[in-house]
């Protein structure tokens, strides 16, 4: 019974749907950007779970066709490939928020998400750090750096990111799929990416 709940934990928070639902809780905020009409929000909603989801799943089924290729992610070789396509597909996304006239800040959080997701391409080379932990740092800094910069707090939303963080770490770890550290370095590198960038740009 736990180690199903974990399983839904983990796919439920998978890095392919967290920009899609990070973008649904900013969205919802209280911030200023969240204050656009309901189509508004559907459409930016619409072209980050196609650039972010639809797209990086796509990639994976085609090259699932490979029998060479495994879709286990375990190594550092499995794991680059699939990132830097999801990178290139985040700048896509970038270019078609750029072409709707998204609120600038909402383009900034995809292109730093863009520069995680190198810097995980570039530590899974030699380290397996946690994609998982990585989207929710990241989300957690944009939240925090946004709070502080407009002086609009939701807490809820706030408390709602930290306790997903709380609950796929540990599910990650009971499902033996990362060590501690995999998970510590991958908030660390999301959350001071994201945070750093929202709050001083």
């Amino acid at each position: 019974m736990v180690r199903k709940f974990a399983q839904i934990i983990t796919l439920i928070l998978h890095p392919v749907l967290l920009p899609t639902l990070g973008f649904f809780l900013l969205l919802n905020s209280g911030f200023y950007f969240s204050f656009v009409n309901w189509e508004a929000k559907r459409l930016l909603l619409l072209v980050v779970l196609f650039s972010t989801a639809i797209l990086p799943l796509l990639s994976m089924s085609i090259l699932a066709i490979n029998p060479r290729f495994k879709l286990s992610f375990e190594t550092g070789s499995q794991r680059a490939l699939p990132l830097l396509f999801s990178s290139v597909f985040y700048y896509m996304g970038y270019l078609l928020l750029n072409r709707l006239n998204a609120f600038p800040i909402l383009k900034i959080v995809m292109i730093a998400s863009v520069m995680v997701i190198l810097g995980l391409l570039l530590a899974s080379l030699k380290w397996k750090i946690s994609s998982h932990m990585a989207a929710l740092g990241g989300l957690t800094g944009v939240m925090l750096a946004l709070s502080f910069r407009t002086g609009v707090y939701p807490l809820w939303g706030i408390i709602t990111v930290i306790i997903a963080s709380g609950l796929t770490g540990t599910a990650r770890l009971y499902l033996e799929k990362n060590k501690l550290w995999h998970l510590e370095a991958g908030y660390a590198l999301g959350f001071t990416f994201l945070y750093l960038t929202i709050y001083f740009i």
